[in-house]
C-alpha cells in the first residue's frame, strides 16, 4: 500500500512537471519580448516607417535580419499617406500599442524622449558622422538613431539639358535666378517643358519654404535667432531678401510649370515620370525619389542636382549650395515594449551599421546616404551621388530638420494656395507670420 501510494505520488508529480514545462514552452513561444541572443524565445519586433519610398527594401531588410537572427520576427507597418510621423506615432500610443521601432523626423524626437529609450551607450554612437545627433540629443542623452542623410533641390535629367544647353551641361553655371531663368528658356527652346513642380504640401511646406530660414545665414545660430524673431513677432518678412528671393525664384518657377494650367492636380508620382522620360527637364525634390526616378529612366542614370538661387548675386548664401541633413530618426520605445524587444531593436540598429548585410540594404537597396562614417560604401545613385559630391566640396546648406511638427501641413496648405493663384504674396505672408507667432 505505502508502496503503490509512492509510485503515485511520483506519477502525479512528473505529470505536474510536464503540464507546468508544457505551459511555459507555450508562454515562451507566444511571447512578443527577447533579446538579441533570447535563448530560444520568439521575440516580435514592430517597426513604423515613414520614408514609403523604403518600405519595400526595409521589409527585405527585416527578412534578411530575421534569417540571421531566426528567434526575431520583425513586422514592417507604413505611415498612411496624408498622416505625419508625428500624427501616428501619437495614435499609436494613444491606444497603447506603439511600435517598438518609429521613425520620425529630426523635429519629432524631442517630443517623443520621455518615452524612448537613451541610446548614448551603444556603439555606433561613436561612429556617427560630425552633429549626426546634435539635434537628437537632450541634457546630454541621445535619443535617436540617425538613420539617412537626405538632400534636395532641383533634379536635372542631364540628357534634357545637355540638349538643351547644345552641348555638355555644366551645374556649376547656374548660380543666380536669371541662370535659371536662361536654363528653363534653352530646356523649352527643344519643344519640352523646363519643369514640374510636385504640389504636395509636404513638399512646399517641409522642403521648399523651409530654405527661405536656412538661407538667412551661414551660422546656424543666427537662423536659430531667425526662428526665434518669427515667434515673438518680430520679422517683417515682405522686407525680407531672402524669403522675397525664395518667393521670386517660386514666381518663375510657376510661370514655365507644365502644370501651370492646374497646378494643384498633380501627384508624386507624376513628377518622376516626367523628369525620368524627359518630358521636362527639372523637377524639385530630394534623392529619396530615387526608386521612382528609375523606373521611367530614359537617362542612362545621369541625373544630379542644382542648388535653388534665390537672388542675381551669386555670392549669397544658398545659391551655390543644395539643402542637406540627417532627416530621418528610429527611436525605440521603453513604455509598452519588453526588455527583449528592445535589445532585439537595438541589436538590429547595430545590424544595419556593422554587419555588410545591413550596410548593403541600407545603401544599395534602399538608397540611403547613411550619416555613419565606417559605412564607405558609395553612394548606390546619381542622386545620392550628387549629394555627396556637394558634400565633399562643402556646397551645403543645413536643412531645417527641426520646424514644428505641423509646420509642412499648416504652411504647406498656405504655399498650395499661392501655388494655385487663390492668394497673393502679402496673403501669404500673413498666414506665414501668424502661424509662427501662434505656434505652440
Amino acid at each position: 500500500m505505502k508502496k503503490r501510494s509512492s509510485t503515485s505520488i511520483l506519477i502525479l508529480s512528473l505529470l505536474v512537471i510536464m503540464v507546468l514545462s508544457a505551459c511555459g514552452n507555450a508562454a515562451n513561444n507566444g511571447q512578443e519580448g527577447g533579446s538579441g541572443s533570447t535563448g530560444g524565445k520568439s521575440v516580435k519586433v514592430t517597426l513604423l516607417n515613414s520614408k514609403g519610398e523604403i518600405q519595400q527594401p526595409l521589409e527585405e531588410a527585416a527578412k534578411a535580419f530575421s534569417a540571421s537572427n531566426p528567434d526575431i520576427t520583425f513586422e514592417v507597418s507604413l505611415v498612411p499617406a496624408g498622416q505625419s510621423p508625428f500624427e501616428r506615432a501619437s495614435t499609436l500610443y494613444a491606444s497603447g500599442n506603439p511600435a517598438t521601432i518609429t521613425m520620425l523626423d529630426t523635429g519629432d524626437v524631442e517630443k517623443f524622449k520621455d518615452r524612448v529609450l537613451d541610446l548614448n551607450g551603444e556603439k555606433w554612437m561613436a561612429d556617427t558622422v560630425p552633429n549626426a545627433t546634435e539635434h537628437t540629443t537632450f541634457d546630454g542623452k541621445n535619443y535617436a538613431f540617425p538613420l539617412a542623410i537626405e538632400g534636395y533641390g532641383f533634379i536635372y535629367n542631364k540628357k534634357v539639358v545637355d540638349e538643351a544647353v547644345g552641348g555638355e551641361f555644366d551645374p556649376s553655371t547656374i548660380r543666380t535666378r536669371d541662370d535659371l531663368a536662361s536654363l528653363f528658356k534653352q530646356i523649352e527652346a527643344t519643344g519640352k517643358k523646363a519643369l514640374v513642380i510636385s504640389p504636395m504640401d509636404w513638399s512646399l511646406g517641409a522642403h521648399y519654404l523651409p530654405l527661405a530660414y536656412a538661407t538667412q545665414s551661414k551660422d546656424l545660430a543666427e537662423v536659430d535667432k531667425f526662428i526665434e524673431s518669427l515667434r515673438a513677432g518680430e520679422v517683417d518678412l515682405a522686407n525680407n531678401a531672402p524669403f522675397n528671393g525664395l518667393m521670386d525664384t517660386f514666381d518663375l518657377m510657376m510661370a514655365h510649370n507644365i502644370d501651370s494650367a492646374s497646378p494643384l492636380a498633380g501627384t508624386y508620382e507624376r513628377g518622376p515620370e516626367l523628369l525620368g522620360k524627359g518630358e521636362v527637364g527639372i523637377w524639385f525634390m530630394g534623392n529619396w525619389a530615387w526608386p521612382q526616378l528609375s523606373s521611367f529612366d530614359t537617362a542612362e542614370g545621369q541625373y544630379g542636382f542644382l542648388p535653388v538661387p534665390i537672388s542675381n548675386n551669386p555670392e549669397d548664401f544658398g545659391n551655390s549650395e543644395i539643402s542637406t541633413a540627417v532627416s530621418k530618426r528610429l527611436v525605440i520605445d521603453k513604455e509598452f515594449s519588453t526588455p527583449e524587444q528592445q535589445e532585439a531593436a537595438k541589436k538590429f540598429l547595430e545590424w544595419l551599421v556593422y554587419d555588410e548585410k545591413g550596410q548593403d540594404y541600407l545603401v544599395n537597396k534602399a538608397n540611403i546616404i547613411p550619416a555613419f562614417s565606417n559605412i564607405t560604401i558609395p553612394a548606390a545613385d546619381p542622386l545620392g551621388k550628387s549629394i555627396q559630391g556637394h558634400i565633399a566640396a562643402g556646397k551645403t546648406q543645413q536643412s531645417m530638420s527641426t520646424l514644428p511638427a505641423d509646420h509642412w501641413a499648416q504652411l504647406g496648405s498656405s504655399m498650395q494656395k499661392y501655388l494655385a493663384k487663390a492668394g497673393d504674396r502679402a496673403g501669404l505672408i500673413t498666414e506665414i507670420e501668424n502661424y509662427w507667432k501662434n505656434v505652440k
